[in-house]
């Protein structure tokens, strides 16, 4: 490749050093298709050589694509950079766009004012497509996303009104009530009769999923409300819940809290009352991130692959991308009921089977228990 000594290569002088036209090198450059294979290395060695660089605005008008997809989490950035979760899902998904030469723009929801901005910025062509987690019940964001018709895939179940119509979104999910169920069965397992449980918000389908599984693992309709409370899924609300769990049932002997977070609190509270852990009350956490073996005694927890779930739910908004490009969709999917791409049947991964990211389907991963000292 030649040294930088001058003016900007221009696409001109590309099509004029591999002896084509400036269409022909256009069509190469922004991926287009009807070019001859011979044609299409003369092309890239001129790029090569004289060091050109593509205008990224020029190709955004050519493509319609800018070659960034919005990951927007639906939580104040305070709570993102404070829990591991999002770090470790953030990775994931920044490695597999990182590799598809695709940028990554982080978007938070601090107040309710933010929604309005950043449904302008998804509905302005700034993004191929998007990337959404942590969403609420009543979160506006799908709505915004359809209304826009963008490419989008969901991190956790859909659980916001009109979630069940078709189009069925596509998301990345764990068992939420699988790995429950493996939780509350150790402790039971290990002979423990009184146990709590610490949900997250109940308005996220990820801890409704969980609280049902504690609860079919138990054979209960329901949880009994002394033995039941909201940690808002952090480690200062672990703690809040283990004292009004303490005070309500202080004969409780296990506690299932629904993220490692959580646990972690909850164990502070247990040390503070001078409960001992495992002794007299043993404690189960979920998501399995470094704070778990860490934590004083090594907590026992669910294991879900966050990193891999993020990368997974970067690989079927790339796939979908490439769909349209295949069916020659120049932008964003054109408007709700038309994508027909999308599947409707979730694909489940277990041990070493890994789902294939070619199928546009939802995909559920395998929940697993690791077995420590807090049990």
């Amino acid at each position: 490749m030649s040294e930088p000594s001058g003016p900007r290569p221009t696409l001109e002088a590309v099509a004029a050093l591999a002896g084509v036209s400036r269409a022909t090198v256009s069509r190469v450059v922004n991926g287009g298709r009807g070019v001859r294979e011979p044609v299409q290395e003369r092309v890239r060695q001129a790029v090569h050589e004289l060091g050109y660089v593509p205008n990224s605005a020029a190709r955004t008008l050519v493509t319609r694509r800018t070659g960034a997809v919005a990951v927007v989490i639906a939580e104040p950035e305070t709570r993102v950079f404070t829990d591991p979760f999002f770090g470790r899902q953030l990775r994931g998904i920044s490695r597999e766009l990182g590799a598809a030469d695709t940028q990554l723009l982080l978007m938070f929801v601090e107040h309710r004012a933010d929604y309005d901005r950043i449904g302008r910025y998804l509905s302005g062509g700034h993004v191929d497509g998007a990337l959404m987690f942590s969403l609420h019940r009543d979160d506006p964001l799908p709505a915004m996303a359809d209304r826009a018709g963008l490419p989008t895939v969901y991190g956790g179940r859909p659980g916001w009104a009109g979630a069940d119509r078709a189009p069925r979104p596509l998301y990345v999910d764990t068992d939420n009530r699988d790995g429950a169920r493996q939780a509350v069965r150790h402790l039971l397992g290990r002979g423990r009769r009184r146990i709590a449980v610490i949900t997250g918000p109940l308005d996220q389908t990820s801890a409704l999923d969980r609280l049902d599984g504690y609860c079919e693992a138990l054979g209960i309709p329901a949880a009994d409300p002394r033995l039941l409370a909201d940690g808002g899924f952090t480690a200062s609300g672990g703690e809040r819940a283990m004292a009004q769990l303490l005070d309500s049932a202080p004969d409780l002997d296990a506690v299932f809290a629904c993220s490692d977070l959580m646990a972690s609190g909850a164990l502070r509270t247990l040390r503070a009352r001078g409960r001992r852990v495992p002794d007299e009350v043993a404690v189960v956490g979920y998501d399995d991130l470094e704070p778990a073996a860490w934590a004083d005694p090594p907590l026992t927890t669910v294991r879900q692959d966050v990193e891999e779930m993020g990368r997974l739910m970067a690989r079927l908004l790339l796939r979908l991308l490439e769909v349209q490009r295949a069916d020659g969709t120049p932008g964003p999917v054109p408007a709700p009921g038309t994508g027909g791409a999308r599947g409707t049947a979730a694909t489940r991964t277990a041990g070493a089977r890994r789902p294939n990211p070619m199928q546009l389907a939802p995909v559920i991963t395998e929940a697993r228990l690791v077995v420590r000292e807090s049990t």
